[in-house]
């Protein structure tokens, strides 16, 4: 049996990790930011070893995107030195660690899916503190360090695009949704699964991509989102982004591709709609 530890407890992947790994009957250790601070290095390098994990999944991270542009010295301490701190841990505990991290590591800038190899340049200082996490792992663990990028996260637990729709649309007769940035929606309840997989597997270290199959808009979300809510999805109105200007840039194509998880023996994450479809999200929404 692999022995787990999964930091930031309380959030939306984590949540969903954990009730995978435990409906598995793995041994799970849970940590919540009450029980272990990724600022607080000294606890960091003293708890991991003492819990003797055979992996670590790090779901603990400064997720406020627009925030980060005028607190990037913040971000920075968890997404990037509090990484270095846990993969130092990790490997004084001879442990394997698996970093969730993101498309915003890329300048969106391509007009076909980014390769996990492919060069980064973030363009706004949420993606270049994750891109600090990346890097500390992937030096500090060379031989064990995982680099999971995702994207357009949701899931049954926190706040996410799914359910800004659902409120939306009870409110309002149309919505306007951007429709020229490009990506791939993810159900936290797949990428979970994923993750789970890619702890047992014998599994080479280095960046994958996980993110539902397909590709999409804002716009072509929020509609299938609709549909499958039973509301008219003709009430979704297509716009640009720059109708909502935001403190942080965002990439106007985070298409990720999935080729090292074929050549790691594991197949990618399924399409984005029949995970919508399946997942439980419409209907807690």
């Amino acid at each position: 049996m692999t022995r787990w530890l999964v930091t930031g407890a309380s959030g939306m992947l984590a949540a969903e990790l954990l009730r995978r790994l435990e409906a598995d009957g793995e041994d799970v250790v849970a940590l919540g930011r009450a029980d272990l601070d990724l600022r607080d290095t000294r606890a960091v390098r003293r708890l991991v070893p003492d819990h003797r994990p055979d992996v670590v999944v790090n779901c603990a991270a400064w997720t406020a995107v627009d925030d980060a542009e005028t607190r990037e010295a913040e971000a920075l301490a968890v997404n990037g030195h509090g990484v270095r701190a846990l993969a130092e841990a990790c490997r004084a505990a001879g442990a394997r660690l698996i970093q969730p991290s993101t498309d915003y590591v890329f300048d969106g800038t391509a007009r076909a899916p980014y390769p996990e190899d492919a060069p980064t340049g973030p363009v706004n200082a949420y993606g270049r503190t994750k891109l600090a996490g990346e890097r500390a792992v992937l030096e500090t663990l060379p031989g064990a360090g995982y680099v999971v990028r995702t994207a357009w996260l949701y899931g049954a637990a926190g706040r996410d695009f799914v359910r800004a729709m659902l409120a939306a649309e009870r409110a309002r007769p149309v919505v306007d949704v951007v429709a020229d940035q490009f990506g791939q929606p993810t159900w936290a309840g797949d990428l979970a699964a994923w993750i789970a997989a890619l702890g047992r597997a014998d599994a080479p270290p280095g960046v994958y991509h996980a993110t539902g199959s397909g590709r999409t808009s804002w716009y072509g979300f929020a509609r299938e989102i609709f549909e499958l809510a039973g509301a008219d999805p003709a009430r979704v109105n297509p716009v640009t982004a720059e109708r909502f200007p935001r403190p942080a840039r965002r990439p106007a194509y985070s298409v990720l591709g999935h080729d090292r998880w074929h050549r790691a023996g594991l197949p990618p994450l399924r399409d984005w709609r029949e995970a919508l479809r399946e997942s439980d999200v419409l209907v807690r929404g």
